[in-house]
């Protein structure tokens, strides 16, 4: 029932369509004209107003013919740069680009194989569940969509995002994430004619940083420091300064003990710091949570569902945890039960960026086999 054809014909239509965050209208309305053309009711949240995107996340109802709860199905409209005026190249069975720009199948090859699975729905008679597509904006800066999104507009608890590499390949858990900012208040005097009056903002920071663990801290646990900013000129001492990083671990109280020790080698410093001024140096030290973790076991029946599919298929599924970051872990956090399936795209956010064909066959496939057994089982 899949088309090869019709599929590829719809991906390479998607990518040339430029979407980075926040302009994603023109792909968002592109993508509903398909769908509104297929018969099925096709909607726009309000989104938009919190994540400052050109339209809001677009949901797609497509009525079911077997009586069993409803499945959702998500994917992100926008992409990285640099995306200006991509050139398609289809070779060998493979899609990537010149070169000059990322190709987009992170995640335009997921709604290219979403619109084909609705065609197959419309044009064949099987039977499957009420279906719900999920459309986001503003995935690549913060899951923006997803955090904002009317989940009154969706009546399935469960479902998958599909945004990750090998088709084969569930991922049933991710890690948290949370963003700190570190600043040092010091004390602004002429560098050279009398640096005694200042306290150097950057010294501060500095003796804070190189006392914090960076990179790989256990087998589900890293910390990053990003950015560094201070001072405004080398003549003059540092009034500020500041460091930018995230940490992400898949156990909150891993979190929690880094988050402690960032704040107590914070306050450390500023207490032996040995050139003190007028109350000064001070540090403050700022944590925003960015996302929830997830973890759903093997042995749910939604992990079983997608195991089983894959076996009809003789396609060996395995689960395994991811390291980043996915609109799954908001759905998660926002209690639809939700996992993610890969789509086959490879070395993305570079542009080397690239996919295979067959690879988007392989989801496509198994989508359709999902949408079978829920329809049997209805669980």
């Amino acid at each position: 029932m899949i088309d090869q054809h019709r599929l590829a014909i719809e991906f390479t239509n998607l990518v040339r369509i430029e979407s980075p965050s926040k302009k994603e209208g023109a792909l968002a309305h592109y993508i509903a004209d398909i769908f509104e053309a297929l018969g099925f009711r096709c909607f726009f949240d309000k989104s938009a107003e919190a994540t400052g995107s050109e339209v809001g996340n677009l949901i797609v109802k497509i009525p079911g013919s077997a009586p069993v709860p409803p499945i959702f199905f998500c994917a992100h409209m926008d992409t990285v740069g640099p995306c200006e005026n991509p050139k398609v190249i289809f070779e060998d069975g493979v899609f990537k680009t010149d070169g000059r720009t990322i190709l987009g199948a992170d995640d335009k090859a997921a709604i290219a194989i979403l619109i084909e699975i609705a065609k197959v729905i419309k044009d064949n008679s099987f039977s499957h569940p009420p279906v719900e597509f999920i459309f986001t904006t503003c995935e690549e800066i913060g899951l923006l969509g997803a955090k904002n999104l009317d989940t009154s507009l969706i009546d399935a608890k469960e479902g998958f995002v599909l945004d990750s590499e090998n088709p084969w390949e569930v991922i049933i858990g991710a890690p948290a994430s949370y963003r700190f900012l570190i600043k040092t208040k010091g004390v602004s005097a002429h560098a050279g004619l009398e640096p005694e009056k200042g306290v150097n903002a950057v010294h501060v920071l500095s003796q804070i940083v190189s006392q914090l663990p960076t990179g790989r801290i256990d087998d589900e646990t890293t910390m990053n420091i990003g950015i560094i900013r201070g001072g405004k000129f080398i003549n003059i001492v540092p009034e500020e300064a500041f460091a930018e990083g995230e940490i992400r671990s898949h156990q909150n109280f891993k979190l929690e003990e880094l988050q402690k020790l960032i704040i107590e080698k914070a306050e450390e410093v500023e207490k032996r710091y040995p050139f003190k001024k007028d109350g000064l140096p001070k540090v403050f030290t700022i944590f925003e949570k960015i996302y929830s973790s997830f973890y759903i076991p093997p042995e749910d029946p939604l992990c079983q569902l997608v195991k089983k599919a894959g076996e009809n298929l003789g396609l060996k599924v395995c689960f395994r945890r991811k390291e980043g970051a996915s609109d799954a872990n908001v759905f998660n956090e926002k209690g639809f039960k939700c996992l993610i399936l890969g789509i086959g795209m490879q070395k993305v956010h570079t542009t080397e960026e690239y996919i295979t064909l067959k690879d988007m066959l392989i989801t496509a496939h198994l989508l359709l086999e999902v949408l079978h057994l829920k329809s049997v089982l209805g669980n």
